[in-house]
């Protein structure tokens, strides 16, 4: 797929990719300098530059961030991008530098399952903390009078999907901020700041960089003042990546839209082939034409995502399953280029079936994959 800007004529993801980031070329330099391990700088005489304290800034931050923020706001320079240790790290830099006592906050009540141990902390800040699912904008009955919106399309796990726009176009018009987790859909999938997102929010450690080696999350704004909280925040915590870290992310980007078309391709025909199983029940991709999300999805997403989420019958046939599979690890965490799945329901926190089944579809040979899964299924049954 491919967009346009301004100045630049027709510039497609993959270029995009793989040049995000990178700084004017110098002779005989790297095209993407090395890690850069200072936690001081030289810095005689008054503070000026960009450089003095390693809590505060570093140069390949800096080049991340440039990168993260032509994905997801191409053509915008006012979009300011900040990169933190950890995707929890940049959720709580919002939610945290934006929220004072007495004011409310809508989060969805089927995201990730972090965000309950998120809301008793915001509570006990005294922050009125109200809840609504993903699906069918219901987040807009509980709306009136929040400071901020958290939405999260699609839903970790459940896959739900909301119209970002519409709740956006709501929000904004009480004087509502909008942030989206746009952890599972990526730069590529969704755009939330185009859909009128104030920040647009993510776990790097997924799909972002791919290869499961990395802790990292970001927050991406359009609005100066609030991003000048959330990088307050991100000082006074300390919450920040390592240079390796943030080298390795950079790095990784590169091959972003390689991964992400072969992945979603292949979650694709994953859930085509789950679809003929009768065991399999709610199945839900968003990619699919009979998903209940797919509507939406297809309005507001240029790609579905890797992860398909379906329920076996009893945990026990789940476990089995799992247990069967020889080129999907059980693991958790999602989007990278090994395929991975989980019975989520072993962790607490999410409403889901005990047979619920979180798959996040690799890289492999598609016909390798379903091969494996439905030998899975045939051997897992009872």
């Amino acid at each position: 797929m491919s967009d346009a800007t301004v100045d630049e004529g027709p510039v497609g993801d993959g270029t995009r990719a793989v040049r995000a980031g990178l700084p004017e070329p110098v002779k005989h330099e790297p095209t993407l300098p090395g890690p850069v391990f200072a936690a001081h700088f030289h810095l005689p005489g008054e503070v000026t530059g960009p450089y003095s304290y390693g809590r505060d800034d570093n140069p390949t931050w800096t080049l991340l961030e440039n990168a993260i923020g032509e994905l997801e706001a191409p053509g915008r320079p006012d979009v300011e991008t900040l990169v933190f240790a950890s995707g929890m790290a940049a959720i709580s830099a919002v939610l945290f530098s934006q929220l004072r006592a007495g004011d409310a906050v809508v989060l969805p009540s089927d995201g990730y399952q972090a965000l309950p141990l998120v809301r008793a902390q915001l509570e006990a800040y005294g922050v009125e903390v109200r809840t609504a699912p993903t699906g069918g904008d219901a987040q807009l009955e509980a709306l009136e009078g929040a400071r901020l919106l958290w939405i999260e399309s699609p839903s970790n796990p459940g896959l739900d999907v909301c119209d970002i726009r519409r709740l956006a176009v709501a929000a904004h018009a009480q004087g509502t901020l909008v942030a989206v987790d746009n952890t599972l859909a990526t730069p590529l999938g969704q755009r939330p700041l185009a859909l009128g997102a104030d920040f647009a929010v993510a776990s790097g450690t997924k799909q972002l960089t791919g290869h499961g080696d990395v802790l990292l999350g970001y927050v991406a704004g359009r609005d100066a003042e609030a991003m000048a909280a959330v990088r307050r925040w991100r000082k006074i915590v300390g919450a920040i990546p390592g240079p390796m870290e943030a080298w390795l992310a950079h790095r990784s980007i590169a091959t972003i839209q390689l991964r992400v078309d072969r992945q979603n391709a292949t979650a694709l025909t994953v859930a085509e082939a789950l679809r003929q199983r009768p065991e399999v029940m709610d199945l839900r991709y968003p990619g699919l034409p009979d998903d209940p999300a797919h509507t939406i999805a297809s309005r507001q997403m240029r790609r579905y995502g890797c992860v398909v989420s379906f329920t076996l019958p009893t945990r026990a046939r789940a476990e089995r399953f799992l247990a069967a599979l020889r080129l999907v690890e059980d693991a958790t965490s999602f989007g990278g280029v090994r395929s991975t799945a989980e019975r989520r329901g072993r962790w607490g926190g999410d409403a889901v079936p005990e047979g619920f089944v979180r798959m996040s579809v690799g890289a492999e040979d598609p016909e390798d994959l379903v091969a494996d899964i439905l030998r899975a299924l045939d051997e897992s049954a009872e």
